[in-house]
């Protein structure tokens, strides 16, 4: 009897838990149907796909959806979240890994390509993410066009990765300019540029604020911001986030005065009232920042897996890239309240019965 009661206790905890999590905009109304909306998810993802590979320079290829576990080519993300798991039969029960991201597959797949200077490749990323908290914006299901460019040793500087901000940004209001014409009832708002801050400059405009509660602060004030500096402590010894030490540059000093090479591209959403990730992105560890990156966070032991050896064989090359979410991407365009509206995925049903209530379809 006591166990039923408090297993049901730690039921409506999670269940009060998750329904916080869940916003719910006031007298919401989709600005599509069901049928409009699977027909502009696919303009939206076709036109994106080919203003940016242009914008960009990217030649589509084919990804994977696992790989095999213990190569260092699954990304972990904020170090915590695991990977879904699985044995293979006619492998000896090797374990492969649902991606999390293809950031270091990516790189490996420039050199096998061997992919020039200036030019990359761009695929679609399916994921699974069972840690995931599920709300508005969170999803078991991870769908993004994940790209990667190669670039030269002087590219690697702040100046370059803003004017790549920009030329994905360009690309976004592109896409939001056509999702409008075609369909009269969505209306543009995205603001014409982007915002550039570093987080060591937004930690000192809003001390007493946590690193979300900045976010929604500085894309409230200028509509759309690119965020600098993500992975690396600050200076009250915190980090704005986490990020994997392998991947993304977050401690080679730039010519702005701070750390990092990489950030995040977020957006102000008014119909949920509050800031937006739409990308992850960055220019890569070279060799320095990798060995640099795992002593900080005592992971050295890496640099025995296959990715990391041929980083440090100097096989793989200097690269930016990073990841574009699409159902995100196709929530902020078509006004939509959840990203269930977007995206077919598995949902507890109390938020599909709040949701259904308030007017939100989920696929």
């Amino acid at each position: 009897m006591v166990y039923l009661c408090v297993a049901n206790l730690i039921n409506l905890i999670l269940i009060y838990t998750l329904m916080s999590q869940l916003i719910i905009p006031s007298k919401y109304h989709a600005a599509l149907n069901l049928k409009q909306t699977e027909q502009a998810i696919k303009r939206i993802k076709d036109f994106f796909l080919s203003s940016l590979s242009t914008e960009l320079r990217l030649r589509r290829v084919t990804a994977p959806l696992f790989v095999l576990r213990g190569l260092g080519m699954n990304d972990d993300l904020n170090g915590v979240e695991r990977a879904v798991n699985f044995p293979i039969k006619d492998m000896n029960e090797a374990r492969a890994e649902v991606v999390h991201s293809l950031a270091k597959w990516k790189r490996v797949t420039l050199a096998d390509y061997q992919i020039g200077k200036g030019f990359g490749i761009i695929t679609d990323m399916n994921a699974i993410r069972a840690d995931e908290e599920l709300d508005n914006l969170h999803s078991l299901y991870v769908d993004q066009w994940d790209w990667e460019r190669v670039v030269r040793p002087e590219d690697r500087t702040i100046k370059f990765l803003k004017k790549i901000v920009d030329k994905i940004y360009n690309s976004i209001l592109r896409t939001e300019f056509m999702i409008c014409e075609a369909y009269p009832t969505v209306k543009p708002f995205l603001p014409e540029d982007v915002f550039f801050i570093h987080s060591e400059e937004l930690r000192a405009m809003y001390p007493d604020l946590t690193p979300k509660e900045r976010e929604h602060a500085i894309c409230k004030e200028h509509g759309a911001v690119f965020i600098i500096g993500i992975g690396g402590k600050l200076g009250d010894g915190k980090e704005h986030d986490l990020r994997a030490p392998d991947y993304d540059d977050w401690t080679t000093p730039n010519e702005d005065g701070y750390m990092g090479l990489n950030g995040d591209l977020l957006v102000w959403y008014p119909i949920l009232e509050r800031s937006i990730e739409l990308s992850s992105m960055g220019i890569r560890v070279d060799k320095e920042a990798l060995v640099r990156q795992l002593k900080l966070t005592g992971k050295e032991d890496r640099l025995n897996l296959y990715f990391h050896k041929r980083l440090m064989d100097d096989t793989l090359p200097l690269s930016i890239g990073g990841g574009i979410g699409q159902s995100r991407l196709c929530l902020v365009l078509l006004h939509k309240a959840h990203i269930g509206e977007t995206q077919s995925s598995i949902w507890p049903e109390d938020m599909r019965k709040r949701c259904k209530e308030a007017g939100i379809t989920l696929i």
